[in-house]
This record gives structure tokens, sequence and C-alpha cells, in this order.
């Protein structure tokens, strides 16, 4: 059986979803974050930096929630996470699932950070979140998510920065992207890992 390295309130929540949706069981090992709501040392026994989620698979041992996800479909031949192969839905989604983290997380983040310290957050990281947001809206579409009813690859690996957003009311202005929030959290999937782990992020 596979093991999944999950911290509390992390990305492992989006490969718990997962594991939920392909109906398969992973043996989970969970860590509470520190005072300073970083990871525990222990995690730096599992991987150099510390990271999670971190999946082990026999003499398999893989970081990075994106590739950790990619890894699992593969692994179970599951072709319902994704567009069919050839189409153009197909490539919108696979740059979806790489834009989370290669370019709204570094923008959410400026935002997020002094949001949860109780801060005002600077103006010109607003502007560009917002940018970045009005783009994902688009890419909503008709919803009621990414690609129809049915959650993606693409929308398991954004739920984690949009439920960050959500958290820290950081949605306002954007109307499509709280709703497509909502739609998220009835995915038998997502809660099925949060009944299972406890919150995606910290609670209000």
């Amino acid at each position: 059986m596979i093991t999944l390295h999950a911290l509390k309130y992390s990305r492992a929540t989006r490969v718990l979803w997962l594991l939920a949706d392909l109906g398969k069981p992973c043996n989970r090992v969970d860590y509470d974050r520190t005072d300073a709501f970083r990871a525990p040392k222990e995690l730096a026994g599992v991987h150099p930096l510390g990271k999670s989620p971190v999946l082990e698979d026999g003499e398999e041992v893989i970081a990075e929630s994106a590739t950790i996800l990619r890894y699992l479909v593969a692994k179970y031949g599951d072709d319902s996470h994704t567009p069919p192969r050839g189409t153009a839905a197909y490539w919108q989604h696979e740059a979806m699932f790489d834009y989370v983290e290669a370019s709204l997380a570094e923008v959410a983040l400026p935002v997020i950070l002094p949001a949860f310290r109780g801060d005002t957050p600077p103006d010109d990281a607003l502007a560009t979140l917002n940018t970045h947001l009005d783009y994902v809206s688009q890419s909503i579409g008709a919803g009621p998510l990414l690609f129809g009813k049915t959650a993606m690859l693409a929308d398991i690996q954004l739920s984690y920065i949009v439920a960050l957003l959500a958290r820290f009311d950081l949605l306002k202005g954007h109307p499509k992207i709280a709703a497509y929030w909502q739609a998220l959290k009835q995915q038998p999937g997502y809660v099925a890992a949060t009944q299972a782990a406890g919150p995606m992020v910290p609670p209000a």
C-alpha cells in the first residue's frame, strides 16, 4: 500500500481527494504544524526539503502534489480526471493544471501571507492577483467546474489556492470563483478527504 506523508492544512488534501475518487486506500502519516505554522522537523527525514505531501510507493519517493497526482492516475490507469487526449480541452486542462503552482501561487502568496498575519496586503499585490483571478474566472467558462460537472486534476490542483483565498475573504469581486469554490466543496472526493483528514485550510 502506498504511504502519504500529510501535513495538516496543506496540499496533501489534493492527494487524498484523488485517492478517494479512485477508491484507493493509503497509509496516511499525519504531521501537525508548529506554532509558527511551519512543517515539523520530522518531515525533513522524509524529504530533504521537509515538504508535504510526499508519496512513498515501494522504492518511489515522490514530492510535489502535481507530480503525485499525475503519478496516481498513471499507476491506476485512470483517464476520468482529464479531458480526452488529443482534444483542445486536454491541452487547456494541462495548461491550467501547471498554471496553478507555476503562476497563480506566486501571485497569491504575497496577498495570502499578509492576510494570514492580519495585515493589509499591498495594493500592487492585490492588483496582480485580481488580474489572475479574472483569468481563472474566464477559464471556468460555463461551470460549475473547469470542464463541466466533474472534477478534473486541474480542479483538484486549483482547490488549495482557492480555499486559502476564500478563507481570507479574498474572492470579493470574483463571484464566479466563489461559486466555483462552493461547487468544489460538494465534490465527493473533497468531502471524503476532509472528513478523513480535517479541513484543507485553517478554519476562520
